[in-house]
């Protein structure tokens, strides 16, 4: 019994945890920097002047990006947490990594390189 409780312990720290946590990215001028909520939505998106300086299409598609990657970093936080809290071979903590894994995978030539270290 005290085990269960301990466990249903780390799942509510857990929880708490990463309904704290934030993702963000910012381009490499620091014109366009991003933040996403715990839950992958944008949080807040800052766009100084200089990067007025390009295409409509291209600030979309650095915005785009930028989400992305503060998406990809939550997600490492997220696993992080599991790690600290309910551990990575439990249940609980293999769900929560799936269910942000799945949401926000990386980019495919990232998961390529993951794939040839394993």
């Amino acid at each position: 019994m005290a085990a269960v409780d301990a466990q249903a312990s780390r799942t509510v720290e857990l929880s708490h945890r990463v309904a704290a946590l934030t993702g963000s990215a910012r381009t490499r001028t620091g014109s366009i920097t991003v933040t996403v909520r715990s839950s992958g939505q944008l949080d807040s998106l800052d766009i100084d002047d200089q990067a007025l300086q390009t295409t409509g299409a291209e600030l979309s598609r650095q915005i785009m990006d930028l989400i992305r990657q503060a998406q990809i970093q939550l997600s490492a936080q997220v696993t992080e947490q599991v790690r600290q809290t309910v551990g990575l071979d439990t249940e609980t903590g293999q769900a929560v990594i799936h269910s942000y894994a799945t949401r926000f995978p990386a980019p495919p030539d990232e998961q390529q390189r993951d794939r040839r270290a394993r």
